[in-house]
């Protein structure tokens, strides 16, 4: 019987083979690397190959597409008051300015956009405040969106606050990632829903293939309030962003503050992310009120997500670079990029073009940091200069190029987000911001230890061994 059962269990194993093959072959994948290595992965390992390909293999969403589209037209159409500040690309731009905006419209559509207040916020209590004196101003709507939000003191504090806004007649909307935040419960969320808070968790899709792709995040942070002020960046919500967390220590991490049209931009990522959600489609013009020119800051609201062929992160990041005529600067969580982007680093570098990363030296997650230093050699090689950040955490998620072009959001420079996951970020056409954040910059390197080549060459083959296995899992890191 123990025998017969084994034939059944391997004769089920390779039928499940057979079907899950030309599923690999029909789901897009950048690199045909990618589809051989699970081909392979399903042959050597039945049944057990072809689960790990469903969970983290299927990386491009269908669900209601066709539907998705009407609404964001209908949205684009509700918000023409945003063609008045639109910025039409002039010979007067800088060369990379009109590459890159070029580059971003045809990506997603949306239009870099005059008369907005950008603050760069470095310090996380300080971000955690302004959001929480945005939301007790708040008079009509409140729409939240995270990653991860924990319910600890400063997760339920800042739930206690939503409560006494829905209280007060505010309506409220909040999502949340099912994955990210785990440990949000019937018990931290039943208060919400009984205040009249709308709350919405993320899940891929209805279908059975995406269903099983818990592979796909949304890994954004969005604040909303009233269609007026709006926060994005790298912080999510729970006790270690705020250096609460002693056995996380400081926590170092940046986030915008928006005022101007650009929170419209904001408003409809959040409102697409809800559809996605819920099947609620947010195009009331309540929620798009008309933009007030608040600053003279250029820039544009990027939404990335796997959807199509074209990863919008990806493809800016590697313009930018190759673009790039006297530096490059990049703070990041989690450095394991994808090929290509380490070569156009690597390039740029060559090329006389002075690149600089500051990369965690640990991590809540350590493998990505080994993963990241089996690119260290053929980097330093090539001129780039590498920091390790030694204080504490290091989260941001920003990059600066020629000291006038900044991107800054939740996407890391891994291939995670930049094939994988819902991002948002904010791209700045306007030197001030790249001036902030080159400070910032500085004063970080004063908390960090550059990696030289020499010395890192004598790193011992146990560490090699380590860090080069790591990285063969990157894609899903």
């Amino acid at each position: 019987m123990t025998f017969e059962w084994g034939l059944y269990i391997t004769a089920l194993g390779y039928l499940a083979t057979l079907v899950l093959i030309p599923i690999v072959l029909l789901t897009p994948k950048r690199h045909s690397v990618s589809s051989v290595a699970w081909i392979l992965t399903i042959v050597t390992l039945p049944i057990f190959g072809g689960l790990l390909f469903l969970v983290f293999g299927l990386t491009r969403l269908s669900r209601h597409a066709e539907r998705k589209r009407r609404a964001t037209a209908q949205l684009h159409r509700l918000l023409p008051e945003l063609q008045a500040s639109s910025h039409r690309v002039s010979e007067q731009d800088p060369p990379i300015y009109r590459r890159l905006m070029k580059l971003a419209n045809r990506l997603t559509k949306q239009r870099p956009l005059h008369g907005n207040r950008v603050e760069v916020l470095n310090d996380t209590n300080r971000t955690f405040g302004q959001i929480q004196e945005a939301i007790r101003d708040a008079d009509e709507t409140i729409h939240l969106e995270y990653y991860i939000w924990q319910p600890d003191q400063t997760g339920i504090q800042l739930r206690d606050l939503l409560i006494k806004k829905a209280q007060e007649g505010v309506r409220v909307r909040f999502l949340y990632d099912t994955v990210g935040s785990l440990w949000l419960g019937k018990k931290f969320l039943k208060p919400m829903t009984e205040a009249g808070i709308q709350v919405a968790e993320f899940l891929p899709g209805s279908s059975f293939r995406e269903r099983w792709s818990l592979n796909l995040r949304n890994h954004r942070k969005i604040v909303v309030v009233d269609g007026k002020i709006g926060f994005t960046g790298g912080m999510n919500i729970g006790d270690e962003y705020l250096g609460r967390d002693p056995r996380v220590g400081y926590w170092r991490d940046t986030h915008l503050r928006i005022e101007g049209a650009c929170v419209l931009q904001l408003q409809s990522i959040f409102s697409e992310d809800w559809f996605y959600a819920t099947g609620e489609e947010l195009t009331h013009t309540t929620l798009f009120p008309k933009p007030e020119t608040s600053g003279n800051t250029l820039a544009q609201v990027l939404a990335g997500e796997p959807r199509g062929t074209q990863d919008v992160f990806y493809t800016l990041l590697f313009a930018a670079i190759t673009d790039a005529a006297e530096s490059v600067t990049v703070t990041t969580s989690y450095f394991v990029p994808p090929v290509a982007l380490a070569v156009a680093l690597e390039t740029a570098a060559l090329s006389g073009v002075k690149v600089r990363l500051l990369l965690p030296r640990r991590s809540a997650h350590q493998w990505t940091v080994w993963a990241a230093r089996s690119y260290y050699h053929s980097l330093l090689e090539a001129g780039v200069r590498i920091f390790e950040y030694t204080r504490g955490q290091l989260h941001p998620k920003t990059v600066v190029v020629d000291g006038i072009w900044s991107l800054v959001g939740t996407p890391n420079f891994d291939t995670r987000s930049l094939e994988l996951n819902f991002e948002v970020a904010v791209a700045a056409y306007d030197q001030r911001i790249a001036d902030v954040l080159e400070h910032q910059f500085e004063q970080d390197m004063e908390w960090a230890v550059e990696i030289l080549l020499p010395e890192w060459d004598r790193r011992s083959q146990s560490q090699r061994l380590l860090q080069n296995f790591c990285r063969l899992f990157a894609p899903v890191m």
